[in-house]
């Protein structure tokens, strides 16, 4: 496919995710359907594996441009100023003693400052950012690939999905599902594309747009790059969070797999 090509399919694919959210809120008795949610449950699983065989390599590259492309204007998605106390500590002390969690299915869990986090190996791309909403920018990224991490942690064989806690919630709910939490399989964690970015645009992380450490998951869309992360934890599954559906937005009729 020519780059050129690439953003009207990135549209229609959003445009489509956002219909069938829209669709599921405007039916709620229907998308309670346990038989419903069973052939929704199907259909998303189809077409993940449609999108993998599009993708092709499990290495495909998004599309990157020059500095020339980057937006001077980026619009933030979600929360732009998470309330948590523990967040808006460390915000206050410029994230000097905040820490990075990797645990779960790992044989060596790790605790890492963000001055450890800037040492390790890292990677800056610039890459469009497709909001679900419709817009779209372009931006520079500079952070730790995820394989970096989980390297070092060291996967348990029973360790199929990797997710991201993170520190601002948007939803107030009695049984603590508005935290914002996201998950990605393997496949997406170990692409070279996939990075916990603590710069933007050549300056450290804004606040708004995720400091001081968001996920960059470049051929997805923009609700899978969960803001504010504050642990990534490797687990077998993800039925057992949250509503079940391996994400904040996912748990409200998003499909889990938003790739693009």
């Amino acid at each position: 496919m020519r780059r050129e090509d690439q953003p009207t399919r990135r549209r229609l694919l959003a445009a489509l995710t956002a219909g069938a959210a829209v669709g599921l809120s405007g039916c709620d008795r229907l998308s309670q359907s346990p038989g419903w949610l069973s052939l929704l449950d199907s259909a998303e699983s189809l077409t993940r594996r449609a999108q993998r065989l599009l993708i092709g390599s499990r290495q495909a590259l998004a599309p990157e441009y020059g500095e020339a492309d980057i937006s001077k204007v980026f619009k933030p998605n979600g929360s732009v100023e998470p309330d948590d106390p523990d967040y808006v500590a460390a915000k206050q002390e410029n994230f000097a003693n905040w820490r990075l969690a990797v645990d779960g299915l790992v044989e060596k869990p790790l605790t890492l400052s963000l001055a450890e986090l800037r040492q390790l190996p890292a990677r800056t791309q610039i890459t469009r950012h497709d909001c679900v909403e419709g817009w779209s920018c372009i931006g520079k990224w500079t952070g730790t690939p995820l394989k970096e991490l989980l390297d070092r942690a060291g996967l348990k064989p029973n360790a199929r999905y990797i997710v991201f806690h993170c520190a601002d919630t948007l939803e107030q709910t009695l049984d603590g599902t508005g935290r914002y939490y996201e998950s990605i399989d393997l496949i997406d964690a170990f692409h070279p594309q996939t990075i916990l970015a603590y710069d933007m645009n050549g300056a450290s992380l804004p606040v708004e747009h995720g400091a001081p450490l968001r996920l960059r998951v470049e051929r997805q869309l923009g609700y899978k790059m969960a803001k504010y992360v504050m642990r990534i934890e490797a687990r077998e599954e993800f039925a057992s969070l949250g509503r079940g559906h391996g994400g904040f937005w996912e748990d409200r009729g998003y499909e889990w797999y938003a790739g693009i």
